[in-house]
């Protein structure tokens, strides 16, 4: 028997890459785990496997920066495969819930046994996230060099360090989250409240701690960091002025850090978010049933265009976390990560973190994922053979 040239074909499906600012009908072909042809027209009987994406789009598989998945830490974890292939979603990145003590068991455990690409932000604190911020508040723990040290054995793992849930007055934790970060030659993902009495204030947050490169994630949240100005409606200046200067801002929706409010009113005044991430966990995989293509539809939904939104979910994160062009787009010779979606048009409505909903047009929903030239997710059997071929 001759050997084919491809292993699978999608065809005739609507090619979003924003990378290559392609956005085109063009057939997609996979040899092995990796994109082998873009091109009009490949005949099917080149592919061992054709699927017909017609009326599809086909996007680079979404990388999403914030998620939970290390079991032995948090209660408030999830598995990637179970959650992560289904939305298209084929690289993720755990958001700090394991340390520089704790890693190797979440790389053993978690990260090489899993289907869905598992990256990491280290957390500054050694044990890394555990039930309750008291842990995450252990300054004792905070060792910079140690996280450095840690990045630099696994740097095909971990991208960057993470802080959150620092109870103290101050930035004891966002600092030394910088300093690893200036050690290991990494970004820092950061998540810190500015409520009354923290001590913490967004201006010398985004304008004198964090770096260019840096990640602020929970964008949308007034908790986290005032990027509408509470006494005159508009954008912060500090906000602005933290993005000249090249501090980046993820969406972060997660259970408690999508608000309405904030969104509608930022995205009105042209402030997207550079990355959209999920900050999945159990407060949010159910309601308010957060996706990264459920978090493309809200933002579609206050005006964006799905190209632009495709490009802060492939390469934008794909920049952010120094994986471009590894990652985040459909180039020939590049991982065949793909997702495939449908893009609904009809009245849904949309849930932000306070249970409050919006009314939109368009919703995307994933409908084929394909992980290293395999299809591991296929809502509605488009690559499975018919039943009447079954034991020929």
């Amino acid at each position: 028997m001759a050997v084919l040239p491809y292993d699978l074909l999608l065809k005739r499906g609507h090619v979003i890459d924003p990378a290559r600012d392609l956005s085109r009908i063009l057939d997609v072909a996979v040899s092995g785990d990796k994109i082998a042809r873009l091109a009009p027209d490949i005949p099917p009987e080149q592919a061992a496997k054709t699927v017909d994406a017609a009326g599809l789009y086909l996007t680079p598989g979404l990388i999403d920066l914030h998620m939970h998945v290390y079991l032995r830490a948090r209660w408030s974890t999830l598995l990637p495969d179970d959650t992560a292939l289904a939305a298209g979603t084929t690289t993720v990145c755990d958001a700090g819930t394991s340390g520089w003590r704790t890693f190797d068991d979440f790389h053993a455990t978690i990260a090489r046994k899993s289907k869905t690409r598992v990256l990491a932000f280290l957390n500054i604190v050694g044990q890394g996230m555990r039930d309750g911020a008291a842990g995450e508040s252990n300054e004792k723990d905070m060792d910079p060099a140690a996280a450095a040290a840690k990045v630099r054995r696994h740097p095909e793992r971990i991208v960057g360090i993470k802080t959150a849930h620092y109870r103290p007055r101050g930035f004891a934790a966002l600092e030394r989250a910088v300093e690893a970060g200036r050690l290991s030659g990494t970004p820092v993902l950061a998540d810190n409240s500015i409520l009354t009495g923290s001590g913490r204030a967004t201006e010398r947050k985004l304008l004198e701690i964090m770096r260019p490169g840096d990640i602020h994630t929970h964008m949308y949240n007034d908790e986290q960091i005032e990027l509408i100005d509470r006494a005159t409606g508009r954008v912060s200046p500090a906000a602005l002025e933290a993005r000249k200067r090249g501090v980046l801002f993820d969406l972060g929706h997660g259970g408690g850090s999508f608000l309405w409010p904030v969104a509608v009113r930022a995205m009105e005044q042209g402030f997207p978010p550079d990355t959209i991430s999920t900050d999945l966990h159990p407060g949010s995989v159910l309601l308010p049933q957060v996706s990264v293509p459920n978090c493309i539809s809200k933002l579609m939904c206050l005006g964006m265009g799905l190209e632009d939104a495709i490009r802060r979910a492939t390469v934008n994160p794909a920049r952010a976390i120094h994986r471009f062009p590894e990652l985040g787009t459909l180039g020939e010779g590049r991982v065949a990560d793909i997702a495939v979606f449908q893009l609904r048009t009809g009245a849904f409505a949309f849930v932000d973190s306070r249970h409050y909903k919006r009314s939109g047009a368009r919703k995307l929903e994933c409908v084929l994922t394909v992980r290293a030239g395999q299809v591991v997710y296929d809502r509605d059997g488009r690559s499975f053979p018919p039943w009447q071929t079954a034991g020929e």
